[in-house]
């Protein structure tokens, strides 16, 4: 396995096909997965606030500015065109299912499965530029990329214990 192709995907996660598939089709391929301890429409949730902030480094990639540790409802209406991340730009979804994200020649379909009582959530990337370009910047994403997928993993699970919680008081 190239380092920076893969984390966390299964083989079977990377040969399925996903939306940003069609748009870089000979692109670099990146595949990257993680499980979530929660429902897929609470991941999906936490998905849309990527619409203001990237949710990883946020020293790196959202100068120096902490992303949101509340999930703000109102993220989740989604218009084609939006911006993501401050360089990303929605290109299609499916809610409750995936987003699907453009900048340049970088196409990103965030996809959530369910997977028993949680979520598989499952991102490819695919780099449409010439190898010398798409490989370093895989291998870097690929740290970015984990960092944030922990970190929503982690917002993710809070939100579905403390939904839990509020139900188990009623």
């Amino acid at each position: 396995m190239i380092t920076g192709k893969v984390w966390g995907a299964t083989e079977a996660e990377r040969d399925d096909t996903l939306p940003c598939d069609e748009l870089e089709p000979r692109g670099l391929q990146a595949d990257r997965a993680i499980s979530i301890a929660a429902s897929p429409c609470v991941v999906y949730n936490w998905l849309c606030q990527l619409r203001i902030a990237p949710y990883s480094y946020d020293l790196l990639d959202n100068w120096g500015r902490r992303s949101p540790r509340e999930r703000d409802p109102h993220l989740t209406e989604l218009e084609v065109g939006q911006e993501f991340m401050g360089v990303f730009q929605l290109q299609s979804f499916v809610l409750g299912r995936h987003i699907t994200l453009v900048s340049g020649r970088v196409a990103v379909t965030y996809a959530v499965r369910p997977d028993g009582g949680g979520t598989r959530l499952v991102v490819r990337a695919r780099f449409g530029m010439t190898p010398i370009v798409a490989w370093p910047l895989a291998f870097g994403d690929v740290f970015m990329t984990r960092k944030q997928l922990l970190t929503l993993r982690e917002l993710a699970e809070a939100e579905a214990r403390l939904d839990t919680a509020r139900s188990d008081e009623v």
